[in-house]
Order: C-alpha cells, then sequence, then structure tokens
C-alpha cells in the first residue's frame, strides 16, 4: 500500500485554497487548509470535498486553525500575509507580513520540522529568508516560488509579441521578485532560437519592462486583491516536483552560497528542485549590465533585510 503524500498550505485566501484545489484535483496529496479566521479554511475545505464526489478524486483536503494538524506534512506552502492596501508604505508592508511569518514559521518549526518549506508571502525574497532563519531548516529546504510566476509572465508577453506558443520559449529571470527582476534575454529561445534573432532590442526591452509590471497590471485590472491563478499554478508546480522528485529546473527564490557573486541572501536564480528542495544552482551567463541590475536587485533585498533586523 503506498503512503499518501501530504501538504499543508497556510493561509486560505485566494492563492492558498486556489493551491489546494490544484493539489487534490490532480491527485497529488491530501491537503490540510490553514488559516486563522474561524470558519473560512474549513468552509472553503468542505466545498472543495463536495467538489470531488463530482470529479472523482480520492484526495482530502481538510480546514482548520489548528497547526497541529501539519504534522507529518512533505510539504509546506506558505501563503499567510497581508496585501499592500492604499496609503500603506512598503516598509509597513514589510513588518506587518515579517511578524506574520515570525509566528507561522515557528508552527511550521514546532509541527512540521521535517517538510520542504515553499514561501510565497510577499515581499518574496525576505520573507524566504526571515522563515528560513526562524525555522532553521537547512536553507536547501526553504525556497520561493515567484521566480517560476515571472518567468511565466515574461514568456506569455514573448508569445503574445512573436504570435508563438509559450510552450516553444525557454527563458529564465534572476534577481528579486520586484520591479528590479532582471529577465536574461541573452539566453532566452524560442522554438530553439535565439531570442535576439527575432526581436530588435528596444521590443525585447518593452517586453522586459511589461514584464516587471506585470502583478501591478493584474491587481489595477482587478480593482481589489492580487493574481491568485497564476501564482497558485507557479507554487503547485513547485510541490509536484518536491513529492514527485522530479528534479526540474525552475527559477526559485533559492538561498545563495557564492553563485552568481553572492552570498547569504535568497534570490531568484534557476534552480533544480526535487525531494530535497533546492538541489542545483544553474549560473546562467549574464552580460555586464545583467550582472550590475542583479547586483542591484540584491542591494535592495539587503537593504529592506536591514529594515526588519536582518
Amino acid at each position: 500500500m503506498s503512503v499518501r503524500k501530504k501538504v499543508s498550505v497556510i493561509g486560505a485566501g485566494n492563492v492558498g485554497s486556489t493551491l489546494a484545489m490544484r493539489i487534490v484535483e490532480a491527485r497529488l496529496a491530501d491537503v490540510v487548509l490553514v488559516d486563522v479566521v474561524d470558519g473560512l479554511a474549513e468552509g472553503k475545505a468542505l466545498d472543495m470535498m463536495h467538489a470531488a464526489s463530482i470529479t472523482g478524486t480520492d484526495k482530502r483536503v481538510v480546514g482548520t486553525t489548528d497547526y497541529s494538524a501539519i504534522k507529518g506534512s512533505d510539504v509546506v506552502v506558505m501563503t499567510a500575509g497581508l496585501p499592500r492596501k492604499p496609503g500603506m508604505s512598503r516598509e509597513e508592508l514589510i513588518s506587518k507580513n515579517a511578524e506574520i511569518v515570525r509566528g507561522v514559521a515557528s508552527k511550521i518549526k514546532e509541527f512540521a520540522p521535517k517538510a520542504i518549506l515553499i514561501m510565497v508571502t510577499n515581499p518574496l525574497d525576505l520573507m524566504t529568508y526571515l522563515a528560513q532563519k526562524i525555522t532553521g531548516f537547512n536553507p536547501e529546504r526553504v525556497f520561493g516560488m515567484a521566480g517560476l510566476l515571472d518567468v511565466a509572465r515574461f514568456k506569455y508577453l514573448l508569445s503574445e509579441e512573436l504570435k508563438k506558443p509559450a510552450s516553444s520559449i525557454e527563458a529564465f529571470i534572476v534577481g528579486s521578485h520586484s520591479d528590479k527582476m532582471v529577465p536574461v534575454a541573452g539566453v532566452t529561445t524560442v522554438g530553439k532560437k535565439p531570442l535576439r534573432d527575432l526581436l530588435p532590442r528596444e521590443k525585447v526591452d518593452e517586453v522586459i519592462a511589461g514584464t516587471r509590471t506585470s502583478g501591478a497590471k493584474v491587481v489595477s485590472l482587478l480593482g481589489k486583491g492580487s493574481a491568485y491563478y497564476a501564482p497558485s499554478a507557479a507554487a503547485y508546480k513547485m510541490a509536484e516536483a518536491v513529492l514527485n522528485d522530479n528534479s526540474n529546473l525552475f527559477c526559485a527564490s533559492a538561498y545563495l552560497r557564492g553563485e552568481y557573486g553572492l552570498k547569504d541572501i535568497y534570490i531568484g536564480v534557476p534552480a533544480k528542485i526535487g525531494r530535497g528542495g533546492i538541489e542545483e544552482i544553474l549560473e546562467v551567463e549574464l552580460t555586464e549590465e545583467e550582472k550590475s541590475d542583479l547586483k542591484e536587485s540584491a542591494d535592495g533585498i539587503r537593504d529592506s533585510l536591514k529594515k526588519v533586523g536582518l
């Protein structure tokens, strides 16, 4: 009899609940959905289990406010946190979400000490660094989701510009999950052809600028809330890579020990992800301009870390 896999999702908002539904309907694992709001996780879990009678999945999702329910988790995904509200400074958002992450990470350390931890909470690179420090987990067992999301947005915009399927595009993004991200145009290919042979530099720059503002555009169009279909899809693919030990190559916020000339920082880089978490970091060739942009991105993360005492 096979051992049932278990994923715990912390935060039953749009990203967390959509992720839970993806996992259960794909028959990837059983899910525990945790939220501090009484009834929220329980209600969404019950609704999903009603849906399971229609979709035919044999996986289960349980909602709760009790962190002890995450015991035995193979993977924990943290989506809990506040979105940035009108009038709220970046520093206020960092402070409030740092407080939330400290509390949740301590619960993960207590009840799921052997799990792989995937971070979704923003500001992503900072909160991933903080979660690793609080849990004390090996840094390879803690990583952030957003690089895969940023690459997806980059590929979508390129596919629209070139009228080519996104599946034909290979691309990487390094740097922070912010407007300081660095799409690596020099190693991007479309149908195995270099991007530079297909688009002029000014068009590539337009796509890069659009990638950096993609998340903000979704927020603006929605009018309330932020993206959740694409973020939950990215978190799903990473959880799948861990549970199935795929060693898939994704861009993720990973801990660096000298790669790209950076140390003691979580930042977006291409990495192989499998059962142990981050298994290998790939160093792609960067232009001098991209190296400078990556350093600027890293400096921004370090400045923000200082503001939360890290």
